[in-house]
């Protein structure tokens, strides 16, 4: 008989009754604290889904071969259900496509997105939007830059860097976070209108992350918690301050700074805090309105030119993200154009505003993920990116759910009631320029990741 190998162990059984099939089945799954069912790795979310199915070695690759190619695409159905007749016909400030006479299937966004290091010390960052229809126009998908940037760093950890082009403004959570990752359809009025309403502007910004806060920015994206990515715990710039489809109007830059602390509880739960705030003077252009109703139509006073008014705002920030309950909350003052009582004039007038989310995150582990929400938001102040920047009183409550079918498909069902100014001013004799739209939405919309 050959001797035994003494390096050979006899194996050893676990002590303890043998495990089932049904004893498997009701244990419990273990997962990173920051991830779910469908985000269960850090290998989706900035990255393609090719990519996360086939983790490959980048090692020696080409700088070109380091780029991802991704992007998502949201198609609605809106109707307006109800309305007051004697007040102003449907709208929206952030969805054109409700105006209570052509209301069917519109695509709010068809994002297409080239990203990827160009060495260590640049990142570069592409994005373009295929759905948008010019102003003035009856025709639709026309494409226009809405990101083109690149990131500096400064050193190989990426703790410091600057970011040059064109990108969203550090100012707002609701405005930073990704359309592709938010819960309600839209931005809210009280801080995206801070940012002209499409969140980006030309200019050069400079992010402070540590390492530690560089991961968890992103597990708060990739885990599925509906983060707003890495704008630094510090930022501060300068950028034009028209807005992105507007070019610069004086010499005069927009300055803004952002400070934002995200932290992890002992139970796991995150929880962030921000302050931020920006100022400059704004152009606001005009069109001829019947001031109130009355006499000849006229431009208002204070529009044009090449001086600008006042345009500054300070916001607040909280976020207990939901694991599975959660609270969104911001709210921002300040001064900035809006046209006064009489509407013969654009000043400088204060503002006010912002809302409150909350939502339960249920992760079914076999259909899907299913989010509920209901959000308040308000806003009383200037309109600075339409025409003569119309004064009005924002009301509105949104009453939706999420279901995030699978990561490359989710389903968003919202019922909004609304009381808005229609910021399309009205020039018949005997009507007021402007007056608000106080009805009820249904809106569907289908998301498509890629």
């Amino acid at each position: 008989m050959a001797p035994k190998d003494p390096a050979m162990k006899p194996s050893v059984e676990p002590i303890g009754p043998p495990k089932t099939s049904e004893t498997i089945l009701t244990e419990p799954v273990k997962r990173h604290p920051h991830f779910d069912s469908l985000h269960d790795n850090d290998n989706y979310g900035f990255k393609s889904l090719f990519d996360s199915l086939n983790p490959q070695d980048k090692k020696g690759k080409h700088w070109y071969e380091k780029f991802t190619i991704r992007g998502y695409t949201q198609v609605r159905f809106g109707r307006t259900v109800g309305q007051d007749e004697v007040g102003a016909d449907p709208f929206m400030t952030s969805d054109r496509s409700i105006n209570g006479n052509a209301e069917d299937f519109s695509v709010r966004r068809a994002r297409f997105i080239i990203a990827g290091d160009v060495s260590e010390y640049l990142y570069l960052y592409s994005q373009i939007d295929l759905a948008n229809t010019l102003p003035s126009t009856t025709t639709t998908f026309f494409s226009q830059v809405r990101d083109l940037y690149g990131d500096v760093y400064l050193d190989k950890d990426k703790v410091n860097r600057f970011r040059v082009g064109v990108s969203k403004v550090p100012y707002s959570f609701d405005s930073l976070q990704s359309s592709q990752n938010r819960v309600p359809l839209d931005r809210s009025d009280a801080m995206n209108s801070g940012t002209n309403f499409n969140e980006r502007d030309l200019g050069l910004f400079y992010y402070w992350t540590p390492k530690d806060k560089q991961k968890l920015l992103k597990d708060l994206v990739d885990g599925g918690l509906k983060g707003s990515g890495n704008y630094g715990i510090f930022a501060i710039g300068v950028y034009n301050g028209q807005g992105l489809q507007l070019l610069e109007a004086n010499t005069n830059l927009h300055t803004v700074a952002r400070v934002t602390y995200p932290f992890e509880l002992p139970s796991g739960q995150v929880v962030e805090g921000s302050v931020q705030a920006y100022t400059g003077d704004y152009v606001v252009t005009g069109t001829a309105i019947r001031p109130r109703g009355v006499g000849t139509a006229v431009v208002p006073a204070g529009t044009g030119g090449t001086r600008g008014l006042l345009d500054q705002r300070i916001g607040g920030t909280f976020v207990w993200y939901p694991q599975p309950f959660g609270i969104q909350a911001e709210w921002n003052v300040g001064r900035g154009p809006a046209l006064n009582d009489a509407q013969t004039r654009v000043e400088v007038r204060s503002l006010t505003g912002g809302y409150i989310l909350a939502s339960y995150k249920y992760d079914s582990n076999c259909t899907g993920i299913y989010t509920p929400y209901v959000r308040y938001q308000y806003y009383e102040g200037g309109y600075k990116n339409f025409a003569n920047t119309p004064y009005g009183t924002h009301n509105e409550w949104n009453f939706g759910v999420e279901w995030q079918i699978r990561k490359e498909m989710e389903l968003v069902v919202e019922y909004s009631l609304v009381n808005t100014p229609n910021l399309n001013a009205l020039t018949a004799a005997g009507t007021p320029s402007y007056r608000n739209f106080d009805g009820s939405v249904l809106r569907a919309q289908f998301q498509i990741n890629y």
